[in-house]
Order: C-alpha cells, then structure tokens, then sequence
C-alpha cells in the first residue's frame, strides 16, 4: 500500500476530502520525524512506539577496496509495535496463508 492509497482509504472511510487527509497525514510525519530527531519517543496505545535505537560503534569493513572502516555510535528511528497489534496481525496473516 502507498501513501496515495492510504490516503484514499481513510476518505472513504471517514468522508474527509482527500487534501484534508493528505494535510493530516503529512503533519503526522513532520511531527514523528521532528520528536524523533528532538530525542523524544512516540508512544501510541494499542498501535505502537516510534522509538530511537542507539548502535554501537564499531569496526565495517568495504569489501572492494579490502578496508576498515570506523562506524561511530549512533542512533536509528524504529518502530516496535504494541502487543496487540502484533497478535493482531499474526492470527490474520497465518489464516490469510492457510486458505490461500
């Protein structure tokens, strides 16, 4: 699914014009990504946590020119999703495998 696709099924679901969901969807973006960067996690009850992982440094290699090479620390946006949403999605997943 793509954005344009989201956005079209949450119009038709709620019958908000689709400009209005594309503003909303937009801000919610600039928003997780703004909090994010600021260090602040998100966190959404029954959906999931936008969180930042913190990685070790530590020692790559490139392997074409036979190198290493020095990866600081550094931090990642993830996403970990609530329980119930991961139940959510195995039970419908696996029946969804099953039948077809």
């Amino acid at each position: 699914m793509k954005k344009s696709d989201l956005v079209n099924a949450i119009s038709d679901q709620t019958g908000i014009p689709k400009v209005d969901v594309l503003v909303t969807l937009e801000s919610f973006f600039v928003n997780v990504k703004k909090n994010l960067t600021a260090g602040e996690n998100i966190y959404v009850r029954g959906f999931g946590s936008f969180i930042t992982k913190k990685r070790a440094a530590k020692v790559g290699r490139n392997i074409k020119k036979n190198t290493s090479v020095f990866i600081p620390e550094h931090y990642i946006p993830a996403f970990k999703p609530a329980k119930e949403f991961v139940e959510e999605v195995k039970s419908s997943v696996k029946g969804a495998k099953s039948k077809g």
